[in-house]
Order: C-alpha cells, then structure tokens, then sequence
C-alpha cells in the first residue's frame, strides 16, 4: 500500500453506528445511513447495516448503482437530473424532490418500470439549498403530486446547514412539523417520514430539544466521524476513524517568508506570510488536487500547516521534538471535507482496517 493514503478502521464506524442507532431509535427516529463521503464504498455501507442503519443514502446514482448488492432500501440525496431519470428510478427506491417537473418525469420512469418510487418533498426552512420556500408552492405541489401515478408522497424533509449554516433549532424544526400537519389536514393524506437534516441535527438531542414528530435522520459525518454540529466532537463516539497519511519528500531549514516580490499562487491567490525567521520546514507528498490543507489537523500537535500547493503540503515542524527525515510518515485527522476530497482522490490510495488487519 502506497501513501498517500487513507486510512479506514471499520471497527470504529461500526461501533459509532450502533451507538447512534440505539440513541436515535429510542427517541423513534430510523437513522438512514449517508455514504457519500466514503464515494459509496460498500466496505462503509456493510458496517454501517451492521451497526444498525434502516436505508442507505448518497448524493451520486453512480455510488447508489454500487450499493445495489444490498437489500436495504436506496435513497437518492442529491435532486434527480432531469437527465438521470431513469436510472434514478433503477437505482433508487426514495428520492429527496422539490421540483413538480422532475416528480412528473419520476411519475413516468416510474409507470415504464412497473415500479412504485417513493418521494420526500423538500422544504426550505431557510438555508437556501434545496427546497420549497413558498407556502402557496408547497400546496401546489402536494396537490399535483397526488394526482400522478408511480410516485407516492412518502413525507416532507429538510437540509440545514450545509450552504447558508443555518442551524437545526426546535423552532424551525416545528416549522416543518407543523407544515407536514397541514399538509395532511388539508389533503387528507398521511405522511409518513419527516425527515430532520442530517448529523447537525442530533446536537438537539441535548435537553430534548427535537420535535417528537421527527422521525428520521440522514446521517454520515456523525457514525463515519465521529462529528456533528460545527464539526464538533460527539461526545461517546470514535473520532478517530479515519486518518491520512502521507510522507515527506523533503526537510529544509528555510525563511518563513519567500524572497522576492509576491504575484499570485497556483490557485490565483495572493498569500500572506508571517515572519518568524528561519524555520524548518518538511513538505510531503499531498497537495490540493488531494485535499485542502485547512481540513488537515496533524496528530503531532507540534506541527503547523503553512498550506499546499497542486501536489506538495508545507509543514513548518521546528517545534516538535520528532526527528522527521525524508521517507516518515506524517499522519493527520481529516475533516468532512477533508475526508470526501481525499476519498474522490484517486491518487490517494484508500486502506481499510478491521480487528488490526487491513482488508
């Protein structure tokens, strides 16, 4: 196995994903098992059916296309392209909508493929992702999907944070309660998922601030990571899971700020350096094609990353007392986003690790 690299303790994710589970059914939530930050991996989907998940979910037909050797249900995250139709409905059995004219295609795919798709109406509590925002729009929808065959309204959901930041609270939460309350009164139809967010949600688990009525929750970051809201630590999970490593290509005690006069970098970016004078510096093979150095946290808390160009990360590590030489390995916890990029990666290779041996 080559670096850089990723590594993956399945052991870890499996446990996360049983300790969620239990925490999210006794409050009567089914927890949907995200893999997209994995690309699908079915070595991730595996233990998290183990652990305990009711359904998988990704954001890519092309990864739910994967996960197709599994029986439990497939939720398509992303809004279907118009131009993926059919293979959406091949694929997956539930799918996260918000436009009448792509419901109407999946009515269509649907009836051609004897199938019954189920679907969750997005609304819009604020975040400016996906959504209906309108409350006339949201009627106007409902109504038109009842009238259409192959396709039935499975229940309503919601994203958070993930664009505007707005975070999950117990009052926009029963905004949408609420509006899943409406919806059957007026239409006479029962509902039956309200589908709460994502990981950031559990953070109302706290004081029991979540809406009873909430019911499932699509979730990743929090059985893979070990995080939740702000990326923040859930407190009883492995946050440990997954950790890249890379090795170092070159060691050199260098001046903190370059000679010369500065232009733009790589990525049409003026940098800004901070003069410290001489420091020793290691740069390891990884770069931005890979990930963000601002997702990279080193284990040895001595180090500071200086940041990264197309395929080499700067390390100032004058102040560790590891002796580093060319060829170690330098191992750093990922964030979400560092994890997702370096999965995509293909020049990053990808171990898994389970009971001490790799797989």
């Amino acid at each position: 196995m080559g670096y850089p690299r990723i590594e993956i303790y399945l052991d870890k994710i499996k446990e996360n994903t049983e300790k969620i589970v239990k925490e999210c059914t006794d409050r009567g939530i089914d927890v949907v098992g995200v893999t997209k930050v994995f690309c699908g991996h079915e070595k991730i989907a595996e233990v998290m059916i183990e652990g305990g998940v009711s359904m998988l979910a990704d954001a890519r037909i092309e990864n739910l296309r994967r996960l197709s050797k599994f029986s439990q249900p497939k939720m398509l995250l992303r809004l279907p392209m118009l131009s993926q139709i059919n293979r959406v409905i091949k694929y997956s059995d539930i799918s996260l909508v918000s436009d009448i004219m792509t419901i109407k295609k999946l009515s269509l795919h649907a009836k051609k493929q004897n199938k019954i798709h189920k679907i969750i109406l997005m609304i819009d509590l604020g975040d400016l992702r996906e959504g209906i925002y309108d409350d006339e729009e949201i009627c106007e929808s409902v109504k038109e999907i009842l009238k259409l065959e192959g396709v039935v309204l499975h229940g309503i959901g919601v994203n958070l944070t993930c664009f505007g930041g707005v975070m999950p609270t117990r009052e926009n939460l029963s905004r949408l309660v609420a509006i899943k309350n409406r919806i059957e009164e007026d239409f006479d139809v029962k509902l039956m998922v309200i589908s709460g967010g994502a990981s950031g949600t559990m953070s109302l688990f706290k004081d029991n601030q979540i809406p009873d009525a909430i019911n499932q929750l699509r979730l990743g970051s929090s059985l893979t990571l070990g995080i939740g809201l702000n990326d923040e630590p859930i407190d009883g999970l492995h946050h440990d899971a997954v950790k890249l490593v890379a090795e170092v290509v070159e060691i050199k005690n260098k001046p903190s700020v370059p000679i010369g006069e500065i232009g733009l970098d790589a990525f049409g970016l003026k940098p800004v350096f901070q003069d410290k004078g001489i420091r020793k510096r290691a740069i390891c093979a990884l770069g931005k094609q890979d990930v963000s150095p601002n997702h990279l946290t080193p284990y040895d808390t001595a180090i500071e990353v200086l940041g990264a160009s197309s395929d080499h990360l700067l390390l100032d590590i004058t102040d560790t007392s590891e002796e580093y030489k060319v060829g170690d390995k330098i191992s750093f916890h990922l964030a979400y986003g560092g994890c997702l990029s370096a999965m995509t990666s293909k020049y990053v290779y990808k171990s898994f690790k389970r009971k001490n041996s790799a797989i």
